[in-house]
């Protein structure tokens, strides 16, 4: 009787959580209902994949909480999966995803 053997066949797509993915810095835009917990819950998908933002912006407009979010050290699809997951909050209105060094080129030349 053969011995069993682990069948070896070519992915047929990209393992895209794989780690030797490249990074990105993704610059996230949120706003939402004002809401105490919102701040925590937010943070928390970062936190579940053991990601710390480099800056946090949150600003309150009377029932409404601007929020912004620069991190670094995830992949692009990592990143959209994790906007995905904002965008099904309850409170949450609106998510916009962007490169954060293509948002910084771009601030940079309007300045200019």
């Amino acid at each position: 009787m053969p011995h069993l053997e682990a069948v070896h066949t070519l992915s047929t797509r990209a393992d895209v959580w794989n780690v030797s993915n490249l990074h990105c810095r993704a610059q996230y835009q949120l706003l939402a209902d004002a809401e105490p917990d919102l701040l925590c819950r937010v943070l928390n998908f970062f936190a579940l994949q053991f990601l710390t933002p480099e800056q946090v912006h949150v600003q309150r407009q009377k029932d409404l909480l601007s929020i912004e979010i620069v991190i670094e050290g995830l992949s692009w699809h990592r990143a959209q999966v994790i906007a995905e997951k904002l965008r099904n909050l309850i409170s949450v209105c609106s998510v916009d995803l962007q490169s954060a060094d293509a948002a910084w080129a771009e601030a940079a030349q309007a300045a200019g």
